[in-house]
């Protein structure tokens, strides 16, 4: 990991190319096509678009090789941790946080600054939004600190807690929602269409707002439930609320962003399959997601005559007479079932065809310009399901508290589900990828949702809620990933939906690496107040010392 002192250096050397004293920029000042004092509403589209365009490296080095194996969305091949992952932080402080912060000072200094109020708080929930990602895997960060060096020539941040990260993030998302709540939208300018994710429309940046404040209670909630009851509440009590409808979830969608290039990178070192477990439940439950989630494999048109014309049988974890044949999943832990792993790079060899048995993940789906392929990359960044579910969830543990919640566990359950199998239809076809209905899909939808084994049934009812969020999250690995890691969910020996055996040591966090002699000193006060070995990149220390709200949860599988 670079140090933070480069990401904090670089834009105090812009910010004094372009605000220097005027004496020794004579031409900078008499030339029109040099911008010195960049517009605000480019600086928020650049921060907007890098929120996503960063993750390049991050899908292929990080969701695919890692988190999607740790959560059991997908399996691979092993393969050991590199210094390629934990782009987020670097992006956070070079890529968004300059920017803006950039906005708020330009705003600040303006004559008529009570007029962009709201373009100012928008700036708090979309950095925040990144920040809560960040300290995800890296505990304790400098945040209060952060980006003084532009201004105060502050090279040496105090790295922040994480209870007091979260503490100054609800701080800031609450004052955002009262301000953009309660201006007069007449008298504010806005960003306009510059706003790539929501167009200057200030309830729906609310309502983002408020679904932050849920993902912030659901990482508080084992080390204090009350704490995350109070928000949970809190946001139930908003005259606005938190994200809505499908058209009030943050979207990003980007016709020239190929996160794995237009060739086959998403293969790269090795194809990701399906896991039985999610494989089986979906076929078991008959989930229209199946066919968006997963490629059929080979065992598709006459397979069967070329099966019995060279006498060779399916292996035996294949029923013949699964209705469901070409959706085939794969060992979690490829060291567990070595006759079914086989199959996973090898094909079944039938005179002289050859059969691939595993399903992979779609790659359209996640690829839309694949091979040359002409589809378009969208992708959901908060969205209406995730939130309903967290809903579901705190009803059920009881966390209301006498407060209106709009709806019983049941109905933010169903509408989550509902959501969720819209968002990803609709990212599908978008990526012209295999989808599961044309038209509104409300009749599959519904017939899903009242299947006996997704509809609540007063038996198992949180794990339900749970293992839909857990399907939800396939295409939002970071927040898969703290599911997981927070519930103990999908469970080892559930007779409903398991974890598989997995005998792969998980880290818990990533690592950050010395920031170099300019701000050694927090760094190492914060690695030892964590209680983490400095340095370390070692897998037994990363799964042993946890971060501060990680420290009370349950081992991957371990759910209660």
């Amino acid at each position: 990991m670079k140090s933070i002192f480069k990401y904090l250096y670089i834009p105090l050397i812009f910010l004094l190319f372009c605000t220097g004293c005027t004496r020794n920029f004579d031409d900078i000042n008499t030339d029109p096509s040099i911008v010195t004092e960049p517009d605000v509403r480019f600086l928020l589209t650049y921060a907007e678009n890098e929120l996503m365009t960063y993750q390049g490296t991050e899908w292929v080095w990080e969701s695919m090789e890692h988190l999607m194996r740790y959560t059991q969305h997908a399996t691979a091949s092993p393969y050991e941790l590199s210094g390629n992952v934990n782009r987020r932080y670097a992006a956070f402080y070079s890529n968004m946080l300059p920017n803006l912060e950039e906005i708020r000072r330009q705003i600040d200094e303006r004559g008529d600054s009570e007029n962009y109020q709201n373009m100012k708080m928008v700036t708090y929930i979309l950095q925040v939004l990144q920040a809560i990602k960040v300290t995800d895997m890296n505990g304790s960060m400098p945040y209060s600190e952060a980006g003084l060096g532009r201004y105060e020539v502050k090279f040496d941040p105090k790295y922040d807690t994480q209870d007091l990260l979260f503490s100054t993030w609800l701080s800031q998302l609450d004052q955002a929602i009262q301000v953009l709540s309660t201006t007069d939208a007449s008298q504010q300018e806005s960003y306009g269409n510059a706003d790539m994710y929501y167009q200057s429309d200030w309830t729906n940046w609310v309502k983002l707002a408020n679904t932050l404040k849920l993902r912030i209670a659901v990482r508080l909630e084992n080390q204090d439930a009350n704490q995350a009851a109070s928000i949970f509440q809190s946001v139930m009590q908003d005259a606005t609320g938190p994200i809505d409808s499908d058209e009030a979830q943050m979207m990003y969608t980007n016709d020239t962003y190929t996160p794995f290039g237009t060739g086959g990178d998403i293969n790269y070192r090795s194809t990701r399959f399906g896991v039985q477990a999610m494989v089986n439940f979906m076929k078991d439950t008959e989930d229209p997601r199946l066919a968006i989630y997963f490629e059929q494999n080979d065992l598709v048109g006459a397979y069967q005559d070329s099966l019995d014309a060279n006498g060779v049988s399916l292996p035996d974890f294949i029923d013949p007479d699964d209705p469901l044949i070409y959706y085939q999943g794969g060992p979690a832990d490829w060291t567990v079932e070595p006759d079914k792993a086989t199959f996973l790079s090898n094909p079944l060899v039938v005179g002289t065809n050859r059969y691939f048995l595993i399903s992979a993940l779609n790659r359209k789906f996640f690829s839309p310009k694949m091979d040359g392929a002409t589809g378009v990359f969208m992708d959901v960044v908060a969205s209406y399901a995730e939130t309903c579910f967290y809903i579901a969830e705190f009803i059920a543990k009881g966390y209301a508290g006498g407060v209106d919640t709009k709806g019983s566990a049941e109905d933010w359950y169903k509408q989550g589900i509902a959501s969720s199998i819209r968002t990803m239809n609709r990212i599908a076809e978008t990526a012209e990828a295999t989808t599961a209905f044309s038209g509104d899909g409300q009749a599959l939808i519904e017939a899903y949702q009242n299947h006996p084994e997704v509809a609540l049934d007063g038996s198992n009812d949180l794990e339900r809620i749970y293992i839909q969020a857990h399907l939800h999250f396939l295409r939002q690995p970071n927040e898969g990933f703290v599911f997981c890691r927070r519930t103990g969910y999908p469970k080892s020996n559930s007779s409903y939906f398991p974890r598989e055996e997995f005998n792969e040591m998980v880290p818990r966090r990533f690592w950050l690496d010395d920031p170099g002699e300019v701000n050694r000193t927090n760094w190492e006060s914060a690695m030892n107040e964590q209680g983490f070995t400095p340095r370390s990149q070692d897998v037994q220390d990363l799964n042993a010392e946890r971060i501060w709200y990680d420290q009370n949860a349950p081992a991957f599988g371990q759910g209660q």
